[in-house]
C-alpha cells in the first residue's frame, strides 16, 4: 500500500506504537437509516486486532484534518479487509465521510487501538449501548467460545436499525431492542427499562457499555446496583451529547 498522506499519522502511530496505513475503500453499503457499513482494503489482520479494537479514521472538518475512532465490526484475512459500522444518527465529520465515500478513496488508518476484550472467563456477556455500538458487540460477541450466551439491549432509532448477526449454533443469544421512541441520546431510559426487564443469569458474567458517555455511567452504577462488580463492567464512552469529540476521536472524560 501507498505511503500515509499525512505525516502525522506516521508520527501519532510512532507514539502509540502502532501502525499506520492507507486503506482503499472497497465497499460503502446502508444498512438501515442509522448505519452505513464501509469496507477498508490494506494491512487488514494487523490493523483490525482482536475483537474489541478500533481504529482512527482521518477526516475533515472544512479545512481541518481530525480523527475518529470507530470500533472494527469484521475481518477478512482472504480479502485483506475490514469492515466498520458507522453511525449516521449525528451530523459529524465522520458521519458526512461515510454518507459520501466511494469505492477508490483513500484513508489513513492508525490501529489497532483499545483497552477492552473479552473476558473470556465470563460464563455470560451482557453488551448494552445503542445503535452506534451494534458493530462493536457483534464481533465481540461472535468471539465468545461455546458453549456461552450473549445478550444483547439495544436502544435504536428505526426499526430497521435492529440488524442480526450470525453466530455460533451452541452459543446462547437474547437480543432486546428498544424503541427509542423520540429520547435524546443522554437519556438512560429506554437502556434502564431494557435492563429493568432482564434477568441476569447466575454464574459469572460481564458486562460491555459502548455508547453516550452520560448514559454508559448511568447504566453502570445501574448494574453495580444489581449485583455486578466494578471488575465486571467495561465502559467506553462513544460521543458526549453537547461536546465534540476530541481531535483524536474520543469525548472528553471529565465530568
Amino acid at each position: 500500500m501507498p505511503a500515509p498522506q499525512h505525516t502525522s499519522s506516521v508520527d501519532l502511530a510512532a507514539r502509540l506504537k502502532v501502525l499506520a496505513r492507507s486503506c482503499v475503500v472497497v465497499a460503502v453499503t446502508p444498512l438501515s437509516p442509522s448505519l452505513v457499513e464501509v469496507v477498508l482494503r490494506g494491512d487488514a489482520v494487523d490493523l483490525a486486532g482482536v475483537a474489541g479494537n478500533d481504529v482512527m479514521v482521518l477526516v475533515h472538518d472544512g479545512d481541518i484534518a481530525i480523527r475518529r475512532r470507530y470500533t472494527v465490526r469484521a475481518l477478512d484475512p482472504e480479502e485483506d479487509t475490514f469492515s466498520l459500522w458507522i453511525s449516521l444518527t449525528h451530523d459529524g465529520p465522520a458521519s458526512r465521510w461515510a454518507r459520501h465515500a466511494h469505492v477508490g478513496d483513500v484513508v489513513d488508518i492508525v490501529g489497532p487501538r483499545g483497552k477492552i476484550f473479552l473476558e473470556e472467563s465470563a460464563d455470560w456477556h451482557l453488551f448494552i449501548g445503542d445503535v452506534s455500538s451494534l458493530g462493536a458487540f457483534y464481533r465481540l460477541a461472535q468471539s465468545i467460545e461455546t458453549p456461552g450466551r450473549a445478550i444483547f439491549i439495544v436502544e435504536i432509532d428505526d426499526p430497521v436499525d435492529a440488524l442480526t448477526a450470525t453466530f455460533d449454533e451452541e452459543l446462547g443469544v437474547t437480543a432486546i431492542f428498544v424503541d427509542r421512541n423520540g429520547r435524546g441520546h443522554d437519556d438512560p431510559a429506554g437502556l434502564l427499562s431494557g435492563l429493568a426487564a432482564l434477568t441476569l443469569p447466575p454464574d459469572e458474567g460481564h458486562a460491555y457499555l459502548f455508547g453516550e458517555f452520560h448514559v454508559m455511567r448511568t447504566l453502570k452504577s445501574a448494574l453495580l446496583d444489581r449485583g455486578l462488580n466494578a471488575t465486571q463492567v467495561s465502559l467506553k464512552a462513544f460521543y458526549r451529547i453537547g461536546q465534540s469529540n476530541g481531535p483524536n476521536g474520543e469525548p472528553s472524560k471529565d465530568d
